[in-house]
């Protein structure tokens, strides 16, 4: 029996091996182009962003590629008749196939691992290399394209002659309460002061608008933008989906606290106003703000429920598949293994992660339970042990 868990351990983890690194790298220049193209990055910038996008080119790569392997190791075992040989020798079908299951344990715990690199360290650091660059990036989409846009502000220029914008123009978006913007002007500069984490845009002879209500000229105009506006991603370090494993129950227990504190204030202004007969308060818009606020609080709390449900789920989905790949293979008794790889993939693209995404979302509007992220696993335990009796009993 160690011969022959031996060679299926071999078999698989060459294939497994080989699978991973070419799908990895696909993927890998799949990020790499998609930032190239979004960003502008200069190739030293691209060079320091691989190690960042490397957990989450893995974390995609590995549940398919070890189903891949494995569909591949027992489709040739099971078209070879080695399985049928192994029943005659009354050799229970387990014996060949529990080394896989050990093996997708292990890597479900560390696909679990990686999907939490992947949002806590890889895109906040993926960011910070972002905004590091983002002076070159900016003169470089400004030379290209005339223009550089973030979520938050708008540069345009008629030309770019060395590191001087020539005819700028920025527009800044309203934020809240705070009104947009828009400044024009003769010639401008900007640098990146990453001591202060700012972009600095130095404007000469320039004339500034607020939002049409009030309009003034300056010889010479200093505006300073923070490095986390010049970027589309510039808010992962507030999102809860960018939180290591180990901060949930930290940050779920200060979410309940501060939900409270805002239930508690506004059922204190509530009955302020109700004494002072201030009725038409309680219909305002600064209540419906109020209101508003306490709403995106708990759907941050949900968020923050749903996350380490999410991350556990999509990494045992190594386990799930393999779980349903490797009795497929050995019950086709095919050596065509890519027909029993399609055969589990392609449900698998259907039902698994339609339901995943459908948990996720209604986990993020406290519609459904956080555990709802679960079902799609549960379905492929179920469809797997159905055909784990099939191969044990023909």
């Amino acid at each position: 029996m160690r011969t022959l868990t031996r060679h299926i351990l071999i078999e698989l983890t060459l294939v497994f091996a080989f699978a991973l690194t070419v799908l990895t790298v696909g993927v890998m220049i799949w990020f790499v182009v998609k930032d190239l193209l979004d960003h502008g990055l200069p190739l030293l910038e691209i060079g320091l962003l691989i190690p960042y996008l490397l957990p989450e080119a893995l974390r995609l790569s590995i549940p398919a590629t070890l189903l891949l392997a494995t569909t591949t190791v027992y489709s040739r075992m099971s078209g070879c008749n080695e399985i049928v040989a192994l029943k005659a020798l009354g050799i229970s079908p387990v014996t060949i196939l529990w080394p896989v299951w050990v093996v997708a344990f292990l890597l479900s715990l560390l696909t679990v691992w990686l999907n939490d690199k992947a949002v806590s360290w890889g895109r906040l650091g993926a960011e910070r290399v972002i905004q590091e660059a983002i002076e070159e990036i900016a003169y470089g989409m400004l030379r290209t394209e005339r223009r550089y846009e973030s979520p938050h502000f708008t540069i345009n220029v008629k030309r770019v002659e060395g590191r001087t914008l020539v005819r700028p123009t920025v527009t800044i978006n309203a934020r809240g309460s705070t009104p947009g913007a828009m400044i024009e002007a003769e010639a401008a500069a900007l640098h990146a002061d990453l001591r202060e984490n700012v972009l600095v845009i130095e404007f000469h002879n320039c004339n500034g608008e607020i939002e049409g209500r009030l309009r003034a000229s300056f010889p010479d105009y200093r505006l300073e933008i923070p490095l986390n506006d010049t970027s589309w991603g510039g808010q992962a370090a507030l999102s809860p989906s960018c939180l290591a494993l180990w901060q949930f129950s930290e940050e779920i227990a200060k979410q309940k606290q501060a939900i409270e504190r805002r239930k508690e204030e506004l059922a204190a202004a509530a009955a302020q106003q109700l004494l002072a007969g201030e009725f038409d308060r309680l219909t305002g818009a600064e209540w419906d703000r109020r209101a508003a606020e306490a709403a995106n609080m708990e759907k941050t709390l949900c968020r923050l429920r749903l996350e380490p449900f999410r991350r556990w789920s999509a990494g045992f989905s190594c386990l799930c598949f393999v779980w349903v790949g490797a009795p497929m293979a050995v019950w086709r008794r095919n050596r065509d293994f890519l027909t029993s790889f399609f055969l589990c993939f392609l449900p698998i693209l259907i039902v698994y992660y339609p339901l995943l995404a459908y948990g996720i979302d209604g986990a993020k509007n406290g519609t459904i339970p956080p555990v709802a992220v679960w079902t799609g696993n549960v379905l492929l335990l179920l469809w797997g042990t159905w055909l784990l009796r099939k191969v044990m009993r023909y």
